[in-house]
């Protein structure tokens, strides 16, 4: 018995590949850790110091029942662990197994009954949940977490436990989650066989080996089925609060079954409608005429009543007309046949063409007027044709100074 064994033959839902890798790097520090995928048979089980059933979703038969038996027997050590649902979620039959050490695991789940630092109901957060000073003293020496106080662990997706003597409960649901102060984790010891029964797998899961004390509580559960360290005959079992298993009742199916007073008449009606005394909420006008009695003997004058209107206190302003704004005429067209579109649209070059087609020899003064007007030149009634040639020439050459490219028309 030399290494730990984790089982994976029953489609195990937390495989050391998978949700326990970092589990395996801390076991691997103590002891060899192996897998097993051959039938547990004595001879799987001969090389293991602790043999782990990470939550089975499938059935063991009668042999591999029998080895597990004869194994602790012989001085074996098994952790189990499940989840919440139990065996009906799971598919297995481990409590068959777990049955004849005082063990069994139910077919429920704890949840949180109010909010504290993890989200989801299922990750109970149990403040001091392991408070017995034997197990936290069997925390390994080189440890830095040794402690002297409670451990405060949290508590995923588990199902609660039924433990009878000679297993001893642990760990306690408490009095924040439901079902309320039921066990959760519990060891058995006889002899040189021992047994560890936890409720959820996630606790030691990577998601959750690191949270709170978990870390530390996995240290003590492998420190009682590896060594001889904890005793738990010297403790108590009574050391933690542990309630009766109350099941709620189904109060919607309850209410369907009506059943009649046990003071009822023998003679019960055919309708059960019946049996119900509606005068007490009815309403109807039959004491009307003692009523109006009364106003003769209290000498009132009687009257009928008048109708008195309501008032009521309108949060919201009162209706206003709703306003538009005034549509008006849009402009007309522009009247284009008042223009001359080859003026209006037309490039200099061919206006000053245009010009220059219309023109003779005789027409050289009028030419240059007319294009030095195209050209957006000064004003020219102050000016003789002379000057404007000049303007223009000087124009030209301005361009060529700046190293830009003369108008196209010259």
């Amino acid at each position: 018995m030399t290494s730990i064994i984790f089982n994976e033959t029953k489609s195990e839902h937390f495989r050391l590949s998978d949700q326990y890798r970092n589990l395996h790097g801390q076991l691997s520090t103590i002891l060899p850790v192996e897998i097993n995928k051959d039938e547990i048979s004595a001879e799987s089980l001969k090389s293991a110091r602790v043999f782990v059933l990470g939550a089975p979703r499938e059935k063991f038969n009668q042999s591999e029942l029998d080895c597990l038996k004869t194994y602790v027997d012989n001085g074996g050590s098994i952790l189990v662990m499940l989840g919440d649902g139990g065996e009906n979620q799971y598919a297995t039959n481990i409590n068959f197994l777990l049955e004849e050490y005082g063990i069994m695991i139910n077919n429920d789940c704890v949840i949180r009954t109010h909010y504290y630092k993890y989200f989801h109901p299922k990750e109970c957060h149990l403040p001091n949940a392991l408070t017995n000073q034997i197990l936290i003293d069997a925390l390994p020496k080189h440890s830095n977490n040794k402690l002297n106080r409670a451990l405060t662990l949290v508590y995923p997706y588990g199902a609660t436990l039924n433990v009878a003597k000679p297993a001893v409960p642990i760990l306690s649901s408490g009095h924040l989650c439901f079902p309320s102060c039921r066990p959760i984790c519990a060891l058995y010891h006889k002899s040189a066989g021992k047994i560890a029964v936890i409720g959820s797998g996630h606790m030691l899961s990577d998601t959750y080996l690191d949270k709170e004390d978990n870390r530390q509580f996995k240290d003590i559960i492998f420190t009682f089925l590896c060594t001889n360290i904890i005793d738990i005959s010297y403790m108590d079992a009574d050391d933690i609060e542990i309630s009766d298993y109350h099941m709620v009742p189904d109060t919607a199916q309850l209410a369907e079954n009506l059943k009649v007073s046990l003071n009822a008449p023998q003679d019960i009606p055919v309708s059960y409608m019946d049996l119900f005394d509606f005068t007490l909420t009815s309403i109807n006008t039959n004491h009307f005429l003692n009523a109006k009695r009364s106003y003769e003997l209290l000498g009132i004058k009687y009257d009928l009543l008048k109708l008195i209107m309501p008032e009521f206190e309108t949060p919201l302003p009162t209706l206003q007309p709703s306003v538009f704004p005034p549509t008006f005429r849009e402009l007309s067209v522009p009247p284009l046949e008042l223009y001359d579109l080859d003026e209006a649209f037309s490039s200099e070059a061919a206006r000053v063409a245009q010009i220059a087609n219309k023109c003779g020899d005789a027409d050289l003064s009028y030419f240059i007027s007319s294009a030095y007007e195209v050209l957006g030149m000064n004003n020219m009634s102050e000016k003789s044709t002379k000057e404007m040639l000049y303007s223009i020439a000087l124009q030209i050459a301005t361009f060529k100074k700046q190293g830009q490219a003369p108008m196209d028309i010259f």
